[in-house]
């Protein structure tokens, strides 16, 4: 069998392990999910003013914070950038304009 095939019959035996809840050895990797409410709520900001300064659409702020939808890896690192350099990424997105 080619290397292509091991490795797909192997993946495959990893996705039903998982499915099982069996451990399958495969490494996997997690996102800290940031609290969007929580930072915004630091900030002073309603959502309107916290979607516009960030550049983030307001239905997607509404969904993160109504737990709806979740932010993917890079939103999830950009709302961390956020919440630590809230003045320094503002003012980075204002030089844009």
């Amino acid at each position: 069998m080619t290397k292509f095939g091991d490795a797909l019959i192997e993946s495959l035996g990893d996705a039903v392990a998982h499915a099982r809840g069996e451990a399958s050895g495969v490494r996997v990797h997690t996102v800290e999910v940031p609290d969007v409410r929580a930072i915004r709520r630091k900030l002073h900001m309603s959502q309107q003013a916290f979607a516009d300064t960030y550049r983030i659409p307001l239905p997607t702020l509404k969904n993160w914070e109504q737990g709806r939808r979740h932010p993917d890896a890079p939103a999830a690192a950009y709302l961390l950038a956020i919440a630590r350099r809230p003045a320094e990424i503002s003012a980075a997105l204002a030089q844009e304009s």
